[in-house]
C-alpha cells in the first residue's frame, strides 16, 4: 500500500506557557510503500537522518494515500 508521512514538531511545555504553541512541521509529507502503517511510520522515522528534533516532542503522521 501506499501512504504519505509527515513529521511533527510539538511545542515544548515552556513556548505553551509563553503562548509560542505551534506545531513545526519537520518533514513530509513523504510517499512511503508499506504493508501497514506502523511500517511507513518506521521506515520513515528511520531513513530521516537530516531530522534532529527531540524524539519526545516528535509526531509522526500517516495517512493511505489518496484518502
Amino acid at each position: 500500500m501506499l501512504f504519505e508521512v509527515a513529521i511533527l514538531e510539538k511545542p515544548t511545555k515552556k513556548e505553551v506557557d509563553e503562548g509560542k504553541a505551534t506545531e513545526r512541521l519537520v518533514l513530509g509529507p513523504v510517499a512511503v510503500v508499506a504493508n501497514d502503517p506502523q511500517s511507513a511510520a518506521i521506515a520513515v522515522v528511520l531513513d530521516a537522518k537530516d531530522v534532529t528534533i527531540d524524539r519526545a516532542r516528535m509526531e509522526v503522521l500517516v495517512r493511505p494515500f489518496g484518502a
